[in-house]
């Protein structure tokens, strides 16, 4: 069902007809409605906590200039149809998720290489700085996709999390059929030995309950948003396997139609909830942990050593994932280089 955003105030309604017409006709044009297609549902924390904000965070700076029409849960698509959703013109801002349109956005897989950063606001603020206007994400994905990015949601590392299978040593891995979102999680999970199932988040809970998936990688605030704890017993809490990135996108096309006022309005929104959503997720970490707990979901560790093996095998994962874009004429180390140094800065 569509949700209109017109104050702070959750879903405070749309504008009546009787009202409508006591504005002036030059209050009328200055007012912007934008459609947001979503395919997450509002439980989860990137649209939930994020994109709320940065919808609330822009009708409050425009005065209520700026009304937004929600369809959330794939109401208007899939995630891997987000971006041509935006390029069509169904919806203004789109949530995009790389890892599902790797075809569009095979440099964004920078995000997802394990073991690069842990937090969400570190990998959220080397992103916002590489998806801007002349760095290097921007220019070689975003602009000729004919979309920018207004908010940045990276999360933390994804854990191995298993349905019944305890993981305790690096044999452990070895056979287990595991969701991942793709991209450089299936390099990944080839590394440890196991099978790579590329799969999209709606699509998990299925292939769990039925036992096709011996688990995933999957972040831990993520876990009860997408009512995967009455089918997962163990996680490893000493392994990142890499992390996942959401954008909320305007279209380039619709962009350039707004006015230069209402463009910043969105950037500062953008801005403000790409924080606010990444110091959620960091705040939250633990109080999840504790959560999934009490729900029979328990943390196992892989001894030092083994967990510095992992660890060290990554630099081959980072090594093949940029050589397999430069092949295909896609500045991959480039991108790597520029991830490591803003994550560092």
């Amino acid at each position: 069902m569509k949700k209109t955003f017109s104050t702070l105030t959750p879903l405070a309604g749309a504008m009546t007809t009787a009202a409508a017409l006591t504005f002036s006709s030059a209050a009328t044009a200055d007012t912007v409605t934008l459609r947001v297609a979503d395919w997450m549902p509002e439980t989860h924390h990137i649209a939930g906590i994020g994109g709320k904000a940065f919808m609330d965070k822009a009708v409050e700076l425009s005065n209520g200039r700026i009304k937004f029409n929600y369809f959330p849960a794939e109401q208007l698509g899939k995630a891997k149809d987000s971006l041509q959703i935006a390029q069509t013109g169904i919806a203004d801002i789109v949530n995009i998720a790389p890892a599902y349109i790797t075809e569009r956005f095979p440099l964004s897989g920078v995000a997802e290489l394990p073991g690069i950063y842990e937090g969400a606001c570190n990998g959220t603020h080397a992103l916002e700085m590489l998806t801007s206007p002349g760095n290097s994400l921007y220019e070689h994905e975003f602009k000729p996709n004919g979309v920018r990015v207004l908010f940045t949601a990276a999360i933390g590392a994804y854990r191995v999390m298993t349905a019944n299978k305890e993981v305790n040593t690096l044999d452990d891995f070895k056979g287990l059929k595991l969701r991942t979102a793709g991209g450089p999680m299936d390099q990944t999970a080839a590394s440890l030995g196991a099978v790579s199932i590329r799969m999209a988040g709606p699509d998990v809970l299925v292939s769990l309950s039925r036992g096709t998936l011996d688990g995933v990688f999957w972040p831990i605030q993520s876990v009860q948003p997408w009512g995967l704890q009455n089918d997962l017993k163990h996680w490893v809490s000493n392994v990142g396997v890499g992390s996942f990135v959401a954008y909320y996108a305007i279209s380039e096309k619709k962009w350039r139609q707004l006015p230069a006022d209402i463009q910043q309005i969105l950037q500062e929104a953008g801005t403000y909830a790409s924080k606010f959503h990444c110091e959620y997720v960091d705040n939250n970490e633990e109080k999840e942990i504790e959560a999934l707990k009490g729900l029979g979901i328990q943390p196992t560790a892989l001894s030092d050593a083994d967990a510095q093996a992992v660890q060290q095998g990554y630099a081959d994962i980072y090594q093949s994932w940029a050589d397999g874009l430069e092949k295909r004429r896609r500045p991959g180390h480039t991108i790597l280089k520029d991830f490591q140094a803003a994550v560092n800065q």
